[in-house]
């Protein structure tokens, strides 16, 4: 390791006992790691929320695989708790860490590398959707990621795996070959669908609570003439007096493979509500706007659309990946879109942005569709709602100031009961990454919790991994 990063460490270890901090004693991981491995404090892993956020006493990035699981293995065998995180977006409400653990964050395994016929990629696991992307753009082949590029790409999967081109091929689950595992007792696991099939299928929607995913190979598609490198795609910005003619064109809109929408609202630079719609069709734009056709025809006051390469998909997410401050948010899943009760958590949100220091809180939907995700059966992994859910609702109450977490999460409450009211599903469902942490674990895990419940007491019986939407173990009642 360079002398300048050996200095930087032990300037911030130091820093942190002067200062009466609470630490982890990382000494004698140090002689275990590889030399380019960085021992560091939570400001060399931020989070995107603050709130509920854990508080480890160190942060150690592994510099290889096998790293990951030395740290592991130390962990265990001194008893000292531990997260893992790689793009640290998680805002749910279930982490536990205190300055007695340690963060492993994955932050230095960010390669991406396509084999040679540009069908396969393998992605290291702190790789964010923005690395996964650029890499896809040089190598001319598409692969299925989130629509955020500040994400962690594998965080991102573990729990199922949204995107632009879910239509098309599938949910990220969908598209996992094969996973380098570190699992709870330190030992590494390369698997696969054949060598481990419980632990294939409970890693696919719910990883977190079953090891370290320090790479993986995905499934990629190579572009070409019938596969393009660009799509149709922006945003159209509608005022609140349209919101009911927005909402009503959504709620009758059928999404076709190539297809993918959105809408946030938000407040504009003039402090007035705005409605975006953002569109997404991979192919021309003439095909694009004839599928579009009736939110178009609404008459937005802006339109941002245009052709767009791939690497430049997610470019509108980038206002949102700022890290910091206070963000709690509730997600709801649902069958479709009651524009009554939209509209009804529209009121609820205009309140709330309405209250000084809550002016950055938005709504955001995702709707896509699912009808190649449906072709696979629904215990084809544990993600639980491939065949119910295709709306993706979320409201996120962001502010900086502490003294604000009660209205906050009176609003927050609100949106989703009203949500709930009406999405058209037997049980409430939430798509785990978009939940606060406060859900029953049956809202997201659904069908799957038994098995899960099962399976955690075979490969965790001690609850090492038990910070994410954490499944019982062997050892809880």
């Amino acid at each position: 390791m360079p002398k300048f990063f050996l200095v930087i460490q032990w300037i911030l270890f130091w820093r942190a006992l002067g200062s009466g901090a609470c630490t982890v004693d990382t000494q004698s991981l140090h002689q275990l790691l590889s030399s380019d491995s960085i021992f560091g404090n939570s400001s060399t892993a931020p989070r995107w929320s603050d709130y509920g956020a854990p508080q480890p006493g160190a942060v150690i990035h592994p510099a290889t695989e096998k790293d990951v699981q030395l740290t592991v293995r130390w962990a265990v065998k001194n008893e000292v708790p531990f997260f893992v995180q790689n793009g640290g977006n998680g805002w749910a409400t279930t982490f536990t860490l205190g300055c007695d653990g340690i963060a492993i964050d994955l932050d230095l395994l960010r390669d991406v590398a396509f084999s040679d016929d540009r069908k396969l990629v393998t992605v290291g696991g702190g790789a964010l959707i923005s690395n996964v992307t650029a890499a896809g753009s040089r190598n001319g082949a598409l692969v299925a990621t989130g629509t955020c590029d500040c994400v962690g790409m594998q965080g991102a999967v573990l729990g199922g795996g949204i995107g632009y081109l879910t239509g098309e091929y599938g949910l990220g689950v969908d598209n996992v070959v094969s996973m380098n595992v570190v699992l709870a007792d330190g030992s590494a696991e390369i698997v696969t669908w054949k060598s481990s099939p419980d632990l294939f299928w409970a890693l696919r929607g719910a990883g977190p609570n079953f090891g370290i995913v320090t790479s993986a190979v995905f499934k990629s598609h190579p572009i070409g003439s019938s596969n393009l490198g660009t799509a149709w795609t922006g945003a159209l910005v509608y005022t609140p007096a349209q919101l009911d003619s927005v909402l009503r064109v959504i709620s009758n809109l059928t999404l076709t493979p190539p297809m993918s929408l959105s809408m946030t609202w938000a407040l504009g630079d003039t402090g007035q509500p705005s409605i975006i719609v953002s569109v997404f069709y991979h192919g021309t734009e003439d095909a694009g706007r004839a599928a579009f056709a009736s939110i178009l025809g609404i008459g937005p006051v802006a339109d941002g659309t245009g052709i767009v390469p791939y690497n430049m998909w997610n470019a509108g997410s980038a206002s949102a990946c700022a890290k910091g401050g206070r963000k709690p948010t509730w997600g709801v899943g649902m069958s479709r879109l009651d524009p009554a009760s939209w509209h009804a958590v529209y009121d609820v949100w205009a309140e709330l942005v309405g209250h000084a220091g809550f002016e950055h809180s938005s709504v955001l939907l995702n709707v896509n569709p699912m009808d190649t995700a449906r072709e696979l059966p629904v215990f084809s992994s544990s993600f639980p709602f491939r065949h119910t859910v295709s709306h993706f609702a979320s409201i996120t109450a962001l502010y900086t100031d502490p003294t604000l977490d009660a209205m906050a999460l009176s609003y927050g409450q609100k949106a989703r009961e009203l949500w709930q009211s009406a999405d058209g599903l037997v049980h409430h469902s939430t798509y785990i990454n978009n939940a606060l942490g406060d859900e029953d674990l049956t809202t997201v895990y659904g069908i799957s919790l038994l098995r899960l419940r099962a399976l955690k007491k075979r490969y965790d019986p001690q609850c090492q991994f038990g910070q994410w939407f954490p499944l019982p173990c062997e050892n809880v009642p």
